[in-house]
């Protein structure tokens, strides 16, 4: 069996689910575009932690972490299990990594988790662990948190990041919710953010992908804060030496709203 792929998607609003766009097709499509996993280890922007957190809950609930959306939305359930074994495991390699992980026996699938789940893989018959994020650490430490967890996808396993290669809220929320019009320099902005990675991606400079906050053009204009960038840094680490990047999906959302998302071979 050659190892799976890590990824990371971009996983928009829950409307995504139901909404027709791009970035709905592309995830509705991810499902044949990887081999089947026999689980899944997802690390989604929305479960954030003070350090690494491993959830073993057997059967996870959902998590509604969204508001002013369609009731429909209110009522999607993703009942993937989750695999208690597997999640021990998981805690047990980044001890071993020295990365102090901690256990939560239970926790639902937020919507950055089960945005993607529920379209690439609608069976929900694939387990599912998951692994949080700390917005209070750095590219580099997500990075470490694949990198410990890259000879998984040799078995079969794959390492799902989840959140979003742009995230500028405010200006999403004008535009959809009031009608206003954004930034005429915007679209420029994210244009060359997301395109600084493809470069670097393109030329293996991992240094320069690490230091994202200091040499990626137009921080504040595509990430306000950081959480949904560093899902990104663990999938890029869980491609474990010298990762063949892919740029697996490319689309734009109100001229400026980005939806890349990328494959680590």
């Amino acid at each position: 069996m050659s190892a799976m792929p890590s990824v990371f998607v971009s996983h928009g609003g829950p409307n995504v689910v139901i909404e027709p766009s791009e970035a709905h097709d592309f995830l509705k499509s991810l499902g044949s575009l990887v081999p089947k996993p026999k689980a899944i280890v997802m690390v989604s922007a929305h479960f954030e932690t003070d350090g690494p957190v491993v959830v073993t809950d057997p059967n996870p609930g959902m998590i509604y972490d969204f508001g002013g959306f369609q009731q429909e939305l209110y009522e999607k359930v993703y009942p993937a299990p989750g695999e208690p074994e597997l999640g021990m495991r998981i805690a047990q390699i980044l001890a071993d990594a020295g990365l102090n992980p901690r256990i939560a026996p239970e926790r639902g699938y937020d919507h950055g988790a089960w945005n993607p789940l529920i379209l690439a893989w609608p069976d929900a018959d694939i387990p599912v662990v998951q692994l949080s994020i700390d917005p209070n650490r750095d590219a580099a430490y997500h990075f470490a948190l694949g990198k410990a967890l890259a000879p998984l996808r040799a078995e079969g396993i794959l390492l799902l990041g989840s959140g979003h290669i742009t995230h500028n809220l405010r200006a999403v929320f004008a535009s959809i919710r009031y009608g206003r019009d954004p930034d005429p320099e915007l679209p420029g902005k994210i244009e060359a953010f997301t395109e600084w990675f493809a470069e670097q991606f393109a030329k293996g400079d991992t240094e320069a992908i690490l230091d994202w906050r200091a040499r990626a053009p137009f921080i504040a204009d595509n990430h306000p804060t950081d959480e949904h960038l560093l899902p990104l840094f663990f999938a890029y680490g869980a491609a474990g030496d010298a990762p063949k990047p892919e740029r697996a999906h490319h689309s734009r959302q109100y001229g400026y709203f980005a939806w890349d998302s990328w494959f680590f071979h």
